[in-house]
């Protein structure tokens, strides 16, 4: 029998008696200059980019072996839960309150959603949309972590990880680059939709997890069981690639030509980088995978991320390619070491992510996006691409330091690997008493 633990439950008590104590009743909703249509468009959006949380669910789930595939799928699941929460407490003050010194925001700015119900209009949306927007980011970033800790990882720490996850790395990061006073965004870093804030940190993060929980058993045994359902993995992909139109052409904020444009270069990116993978590993001599091409088309996702809405099409067909590529080959590198990443996430997302952000810098013009004042390298300008690298080094940094300090910080509240017998029973049974019933 599981051993009982009740603060979890009297937490969200408290949360719960606060909400009802702390309503937030809006005094009056601003309407001044609200636009219907980008409204509409910023509701889809927001919608598309949650979806992508059970996609990644599906392609992670698809991935493992039979025992871990509903743990591995309920740890994304999860997400959603305990960020939305933690989001409307505080974490949308963290990440978009008043600032405070560049590198976070007020926790009291929004307490409880206080006053974005009836902030003034968001650009052209409601100011509680664009939270909610933000929101789904904020929950598809700790779940896309799970993927390297994957089969090993006990599930009450790794919430209880997520949560300090998403108060201590994810809203400063998204302070930094996205708020008008964050540091990364008055240095001039640009990222449209997350490659930085978004994928680099979950992979970084990813690459300490994977180090601090050390290998599985069945790795060290040399008895790795093969992925559980590959259909599952191709629906995933078909559901993140779907979703991630709200992911980068909803990051214009707007139902407008860029939105077009970041829409457009986001699936040649992704078609760019699925063909380049499979094409990267026929030239090796392999042959033609599912796998493979569902792998490159996410990272081709995760390195046009950045750049959707600064860049032109033609340019997110080499941005797909090369990160593709590079993404392949670092994944190689990782099978040929001692480092248990298990599904790859620190290849795919961190340095995709971090492909896409040098990318940024080199070819993003203001022919596409006037807010960029700075051109890329390809345009001949230097200060945008040196300023992408310096702001590269510091979020990796930052990123991989914070998180393996909040791994060791959990561990030491709860242990974050399972028992020698859990891992080998599957994380299915061992930590949720269920499993999957073969046809």
């Amino acid at each position: 029998m599981e051993k009982r633990s009740y603060i979890p439950l009297i937490i969200l008590l408290v949360i719960s008696i606060l909400g009802a104590f702390i309503p937030s009743v809006p005094t009056q909703i601003a309407t001044e200059g609200l636009d219907s249509g980008d409204t509409a468009w910023l509701l889809v959006s927001a919608a598309l980019v949650l979806l992508m949380t059970p996609g990644l669910a599906y392609f992670y789930g698809g991935m493992v072996n039979n025992k871990n595939v509903i743990s591995t799928m309920l740890q994304s699941f999860i997400a959603m839960g305990v960020i939305s929460v933690l989001w409307v407490v505080v974490g949308f003050s963290l990440a978009f309150g008043d600032d405070i010194g560049g590198f976070i925001g007020n926790p009291m700015t929004f307490f409880m959603f206080k006053g974005v119900l009836d902030a003034p209009v968001f650009g052209t949306i409601p100011f509680a949309l664009f939270a909610m927007f933000q929101l789904k980011f904020a929950v598809i970033t700790p779940a896309l972590v799970t993927g390297s800790m994957a089969e090993r990882v006990n599930f009450r720490s790794y919430v209880l990880f997520i949560i300090l996850f998403c108060i201590f790395v994810y809203s400063p990061l998204a302070h930094m680059t996205w708020h008008a006073e964050g540091i990364l965004f008055k240095m001039g870093v640009l990222d449209f939709a997350g490659g930085t804030v978004v994928h680099m940190s979950a992979g970084w993060a990813a690459l300490a997890g994977a180090i601090y929980l050390k290998r599985r058993k069945s790795l060290l045994e040399d008895h790795v069981l093969p992925p559980a359902n590959i259909p599952f993995v191709l629906l995933g992909t078909g559901l993140l690639w779907f979703g991630w139109f709200g992911f980068n052409a909803g990051s214009a904020l707007s139902a407008s030509p860029l939105a077009v444009s970041a829409f457009a270069a986001t699936n040649t990116a992704a078609g760019a980088a699925g063909l380049s993978w499979v094409l990267f590993d026929a030239a090796k001599g392999k042959k033609v995978s599912a796998l493979g091409f569902c792998i490159g088309a996410v990272v081709g996702l995760v390195a046009i991320t950045p750049a959707a809405g600064f860049v032109t099409v033609p340019a997110s067909i080499f941005i797909g390619t090369v990160a593709s590529i590079v993404s392949n080959y670092v994944a190689h590198l990782r099978t040929r070491s001692t480092l248990d990443d298990t599904l790859d996430v620190f290849p795919c997302h961190g340095v995709g992510g971090m492909v896409g952000m040098l990318m940024t810098g080199v070819f993003a013009t203001s022919a596409v996006n006037p807010l960029v004042t700075d051109q890329g390298l390809a345009f001949g300008e230097t200060t945008l691409f040196i300023n992408h690298v310096i702001a590269l080094v510091g979020v990796s940094v930052f990123a991989f330091g914070g998180s393996f300090a909040l791994l060791k910080i959990t561990d030491l509240i709860l242990p974050l690997r399972v028992s020698e017998q859990d891992e080998k029973v599957g994380l299915d049974v061992s930590q949720h008493d269920e499993f999957l019933v073969e046809a």
